[in-house]
């Protein structure tokens, strides 16, 4: 009887591939890049992404639908399953995936927890301080912090004016905050 759930589709498992898809896509928004902003690098974009994937699961997991916690899982599981596949194109040896792939679990566990925490009170420069701390360890540019919190915050607020039905269905509207 267990082998019939190897076959069995998860309900979410579509709309949470393409909404963290579109979370990714959003992520490569080239204005978030530069000498000023997020350094383009693999840990540059693994936190934009990151960052993203956090704020779209933030808005499924508020929604008073209970099928919200389930499709906020749809899309951490695509996540995950997305930087597995990344990191074997990357070339990272089958005995270490595990132990990378946990490690970014972390990361992501660690980061959407604080732009949870400061989100959720409204706390701008706890944002800030937050994203300053994982997007630039080693200091941010003048200003790029804020603008990416005030960025994030925006975009926060841009999907919890979104009905959830379009999430259902893989829909999302990142938009662009000006």
């Amino acid at each position: 009887m267990a082998l019939f759930g190897l076959f069995r589709r998860r309900p979410h498992e579509r709309a949470g591939f393409t909404l963290y898809t579109a979370a990714v896509e959003a992520a490569r928004d080239p204005a978030l890049f530069g000498e000023d902003a997020v350094p383009d690098t693999l840990e540059g974009r693994f936190d934009l992404v990151a960052l993203h994937a956090a704020l779209l699961v933030r808005r499924l997991h508020r929604d008073p639908d209970p099928r919200g916690p389930a499709l906020a899982q749809a899309v951490f599981d695509a996540m995950f399953a997305d930087m597995d596949l990344n990191l074997r194109e990357m070339g990272v040896g089958d005995m270490s995936i595990g132990k990378r792939v946990r490690r970014m679990w972390e990361a992501f566990h660690g980061r959407a927890l604080a732009y949870e925490s400061a989100l959720a009170a409204s706390d701008l420069p706890a944002l800030e301080a937050a994203l300053s701390r994982n997007v630039w360890p080693d200091g941010a540019p003048e200003g790029a912090a804020g603008r990416l919190a005030a960025r994030a915050a925006a975009l926060d607020g841009a999907l919890a004016a979104q009905p959830f039905e379009g999430f259902v269905q893989g829909r999302v509207e990142w938009g662009v905050p000006a």
